[in-house]
């Protein structure tokens, strides 16, 4: 048996960055869903950037299903 440490690697290290970012972006979803009027800013601005986040999160869920299936 032999294993290909670098392709490993590479496998972890991307793994990593993707979980990283996606966690990133939907934290970043809920804090704009979560803003109050009175917070200041717009609140339909941070709203649709809170629906945003959350749809590039669902297309990356599709996206990963779809490799998955593949």
């Amino acid at each position: 048996m032999d294993i290909d440490w670098a392709a490993l690697g590479e496998v972890f290290g991307v793994s990593l960055v993707a979980t990283v970012a996606l966690v990133g972006v939907f934290t970043l979803g809920i804090i704009g869903a979560g803003r109050k009027p009175s917070s200041g800013g717009t609140p339909v601005l941070a709203r649709t950037g809170a629906y945003a986040c959350f749809g590039v999160c669902g297309l990356a869920v599709i996206y990963g299903i779809y490799l998955i299936a593949a």
